[in-house]
């Protein structure tokens, strides 16, 4: 059994004991029953009430263990835009953090469309924002363990899991096209940060304090767009010309740096090369799974790279 098993009582006992000894340390010792409120194969969390209120608890797998060191720098690079950790215990990959209360989603239960749209523009500006500030700690999140999903990267990665036994996809990949659209991206003026890869309303809180960064890479920005207009499409059930509203909203925090028709073109080459991250992400959650991995979750990289040949969702 391995030693991050979440259903091993060992780890379990683990988890707990560190819980237990960091919030009585931080003054706020534990005072109920720590319940796991989340259980993936890649990660897992668990629902700590201390005297100062409730106390989250997540755990990645080793592949995915960067979240812990990368949140750490992201508090003290940007505190006023991401959920700052209490504790972290970056060899293992364990982040403790307090509770904020309701997801923007969870907050936008009851609002009009029109106020959701609203609020899901700002999300985007919001997030464009922060990778501007991040673009020069590209190379440093790198060397947190950030995956390195560079334009120039790319057509090395997709390669990599082209000759994984474990990713068939259904579809033949045009790599030299791929490679195109990657060298175009690589040379279009926009720089790399960090690319959150599971952009949506549950992950950020209102207030616009982002958090679960298990999925994220330093790569083009505009791959965020990716899921995040997705998202938008099956929750809002927007239609073509509100994507392309909240697609604007986010480009325009980069107009500065290229032409309106220069930041389409970058951002629609950007959400299809996008594809290879993600899967990627998924593959690094499943080849290290804690526990058994279903099938819809094993076979989402070859999905993925399935959808290469594409449009893009803008």
């Amino acid at each position: 059994m391995r030693a991050d098993d979440w259903l091993d009582p060992r780890w379990q006992a683990s988890a707990r004991d560190w819980i237990t000894s960091t919030s009585a340390a931080l003054g706020t010792p534990v005072t109920g029953e720590i319940e796991q409120t989340r259980v993936r194969p890649w990660s897992v969390t668990l629902l700590a009430p201390t005297s100062a209120g409730r106390r989250w608890f997540k755990a990645n797998t080793p592949e995915c263990a960067y979240e812990a060191r990368l949140v750490s720098a992201l508090a003290g690079w940007i505190p006023d835009l991401v959920l700052a950790p209490l504790a972290v215990d970056a060899s293992r990959g364990w982040l403790l953090t307090a509770d904020r209360g309701l997801t923007l989603r969870e907050s936008l239960a009851t609002a009009g469309r029109e106020e959701r749209l609203r609020a899901w523009e700002e999300m985007l500006r919001a997030y464009a924002s922060l990778q501007r500030t991040l673009v020069p700690h590209a190379a440093e999140m790198v060397s947190l363990g950030v995956p390195d999903m560079r334009p120039a990267r790319l057509p090395g990665v997709l390669r990599s899991l082209l000759a994984s036994p474990d990713v068939r996809p259904a579809r033949v990949v045009d790599e030299a096209e791929f490679a195109g659209w990657c060298a175009e991206l690589a040379a279009d003026g926009i720089p790399s940060s960090l690319q959150h890869d599971d952009l949506h309303d549950d992950n950020v809180f209102p207030g616009l304090r982002f958090f679960d960064w298990g999925d994220s890479a330093v790569a083009h920005p505009f791959g965020c767009l990716l899921v995040a207009l997705q998202s938008a499409s099956f929750l809002l059930e927007c239609s073509p010309p509100e994507l392309l509203r909240l697609r604007d909203a986010y480009l325009s925090v980069w107009s500065d740096l290229a032409p309106p028709p220069a930041l389409r073109r970058s951002a629609g080459l950007a959400c299809r090369v996008a594809r290879v991250p993600k899967a990627a992400a998924w593959h690094r959650a499943v080849r290290d799974a804690a526990l058994p991995v279903e099938e819809d979750f094993r076979t989402a990289p070859a999905e993925y790279l399935d959808e290469l040949g594409e449009p893009a969702p803008i």
